[in-house]
């Protein structure tokens, strides 16, 4: 079958790329507002806080870390697609500082358009990811669907004493940043004919990384806060642990670790996706933005990442400790508020 059809890359097929087809954040929140929330007392993290992944007790030095994360391809290889995605499901249980256990596959494809072995090449990008991690495939689902997604659903172990989450942030501690930004402005500018194959190999890189070792980096530093950046962007995803910390939080722009040639990229409107754009109306809500700070930057801070590092707040005599450079600090300012510099 797969040997008579014409090839279609991936990318045309998605009307997002990666994080960015996510449900704008303030819509999403609206929704959620009216679920009941559990006060089963195993539940040791839930949504309220918007973290990464629930932690569920089973006994009293035992718990699960469990997330579900899939998407549109962000990169036509399908191969990398699946690493990329595979690696940012599995981000969610690094940034809880447990250990991936088991995955399941969660497929949507258009079989008979784009074939057996294309999916069959998505898979083993995934299954290399999750090797990576230590973890085990333990099965998955899939359906038919003209627009393919592809991600996991994860099962990680962790001591309940050993959980980061997003809400223990202290004035004063510093903000790590684990992995550069810009992959989400490099994709749609490849997607749109203004991002070379360079720039697109770097993004990859990027993405496929694991945060195991930034995980393990933060829980040994005594991280106070912990998140990892994916598609609301470095601005969201720093609100939501300034709001469940009850502090406020200031950027140095310029601190900021981008990778290279995304400065160029955001100077024009080919890499802003609409995703991004989703971010940066909702960031405005609450971020303040010195004069100073071009709007390329801006730009930055709120690119709709795909896989993306660690987000860690840590007392400044131990950030030497962490696999990333100082760009921010919490502050007692207003909760959630957010002062770019």
């Amino acid at each position: 079958m797969g040997a008579e059809l014409t090839p279609v890359p991936l990318t045309a097929l998605s009307h997002g790329a990666g994080c960015g087809c996510k449900l704008p954040v303030a819509d999403l929140r609206a929704v959620l507002a009216d679920l009941a929330r559990s006060a089963d007392p195993r539940l040791l993290v839930g949504s309220e806080t918007s973290d990464d992944a629930g932690v569920i007790l089973v006994t009293p030095d035992l718990a699960l870390v469990q997330t579900i994360d899939f998407f549109t391809p962000i990169v036509d290889d399908p191969f990398d697609f699946g690493r990329i995605a595979a690696a940012n499901a599995l981000s969610d249980v690094y940034a809880m500082g447990g250990r991936p256990l088991s995955a399941l596959n969660v497929v949507a494809f258009p079989l008979e358009r784009l074939g057996a072995g294309v999916l069959g090449e998505i898979l083993r990008g995934g299954l290399d990811a999750i090797g990576r991690a230590g973890a085990i495939l333990a099965g998955g689902h899939s359906i038919d669907d003209p627009e393919p997604k592809y991600g996991l659903a994860v099962t990680g172990l962790i001591a309940p004493e050993q959980i980061m989450t997003n809400a223990g942030g202290q004035p004063g501690d510093v903000l790590v940043l684990t992995k550069p930004l810009g992959v989400g402005a490099i994709t749609t500018a490849r997607k749109r004919g203004a991002a070379g194959p360079e720039h697109l190999a770097a993004a990859v890189e990027a993405m496929v990384a694991l945060n195991d070792v930034a995980s393990r980096a933060a829980r040994a530093a005594g991280a106070s806060a912990v998140t990892d950046v994916t598609g609301f962007g470095l601005l969201v995803h720093l609100h939501e642990i300034a709001l469940a910390s009850g502090v406020g939080a200031e950027i140095d722009a310029a601190a900021v670790p981008l990778l290279p040639g995304v400065e160029e990229l955001l100077r024009g409107e080919d890499a802003v996706s609409g995703g991004s754009r989703h971010n940066r109306r909702y960031g405005e809500g609450f971020t303040s933005f010195a004069p100073r700070v071009p709007e390329w930057r801006r730009r930055l801070l709120t690119d709709a990442t795909t896989s993306g590092g660690l987000l860690i707040a840590v007392e400044p005599a131990r950030a030497e400790q962490l696999p990333g450079p100082v760009m921010g600090h919490l502050t007692a300012g207003p909760p959630g508020r957010i002062a770019v510099t």
